[in-house]
Formats: C-alpha cells, structure tokens, sequence
C-alpha cells in the first residue's frame, strides 16, 4: 500500500490546524491498518531552530509508523485557470503519496494551470486543494469533495463556509472561487474568476 502523507501549515513556529490533521491522520492509521493507539502530532513534531519564522510546508509520511517528516520554506503555486476534467472513477478518500491518477488527468488540462474533477456529474477538488465559491453572502463548498481536507472540515465546523452540490451549470450563479488546502486559508486562498473555469467535453 502506498504511503499517506499530512501536509502540515507551520506559521512563524507554530503548527497550525493540529486537531484536524491529528484526526485524519488517526482515522487514516485505524481505517487502513486497524491501528487504534492515538498518536498525537505535537508530540512528534519539533520546529528547527532556523525555521520559527516565516510559513513553511511540513510533510509526515507514514503507514503504520512514521516514515519520514520533512519541514521546506513554503511558495504560494500561481494558478489562473483550471480546466473542468470529467472521472466517475476516481477515488481519493485518503491522503496518498501516490497520486499517479490525479497526475493522469493533470495530463489533460491543456493550456490551463490545474484541472478541476467532475465525479458523477458533480464539481469535487482540484488536483491539489479543496474549492469554495462566493455567491455574494456565502462561501460555498462542494459537499461531495474527493478528499476532506483539514481546512475545509475546520472552515465547516467555524460556519464560515456551507456544503451544497454543485454542477458546471451551477458555476455561473458565483462571483468568484478560492483555493482552499492546509496551506491556504479562505482568506489567503488562490482566487479564481469563474470565467477561468473551463469546460471541453
């Protein structure tokens, strides 16, 4: 089985989220290795000296132990355009360090930045990051996303964003998306204009 991996925000030498990664992380080891002892992250987890201030990405890979935890300097990616890539297959409910199939339809985005999957008919993740949609009042999440990720489950439970399915023909109720993953808050996600979500059949 492939490693999993938690991908952990680490602002100015505190690691943020921590609750939601412990979940996931801890959910991932029972569900996938029938492991049921409790390992808490901040107990793993050491900020070098060199790295207590600034945002930097920290990476825990692991399967039934801890592989390997790497702390790099963090750089915003630029993404413009996403290009809407249809897969009813596809299934990501855990976060894997084989992403060969994400990468297959990242083959087929084009002349866009990333790709945005369509699984059944209904608007799930990027290739990277969850997406929330303003329509104005309300940031909007799609309910049926490929993976919950940390920010949007901590976003969810804070209200601050609401679940509801969304299609293509959906999209032109919205003013404007964000890219949303541990790394990216809502208020600091990657802005996207709807008109830059592309749809080929």
């Amino acid at each position: 089985m492939s490693l999993l991996f938690e991908t952990i925000r680490l602002e100015d030498g505190v690691f943020m989220n921590l609750d939601y990664h412990n979940l996931r992380f801890n959910k991932s080891r029972e569900t996938l290795f029938g492991l049921k002892d409790w390992l808490s992250l901040e107990n793993l987890l050491v900020v070098p000296s060199d790295c207590k201030t600034g945002t930097y990405k920290c990476i825990v890979s692991y399967s039934t132990s801890i592989f390997e935890i790497e702390i790099i300097p963090y750089q915003k990616r630029v993404i413009e355009s996403l290009k809407l890539v249809e897969d009813n297959t596809i299934s990501y409910s855990h976060k894997y360090s084989d992403r060969s199939h994400l990468l297959e339809l990242m083959n087929m985005r084009s002349d866009c930045d990333d790709i945005l999957i369509v699984k059944d008919g209904y608007i799930t993740d990027t290739s990277f990051s969850n997406i929330v949609f303003f329509d104005g009042e309300k940031w909007v999440t799609p309910a049926q996303p490929l993976l919950r990720g940390t920010m949007r489950e901590s976003l969810l439970t804070r209200n601050l964003i609401e679940e509801a399915d969304i299609t293509f023909d959906d999209l032109k109720k919205f003013k404007e998306a964000r890219l949303i993953n541990a790394m990216l808050p809502l208020d600091t996600g990657i802005a996207m204009r709807i008109e830059n979500i592309r749809y080929q059949r």
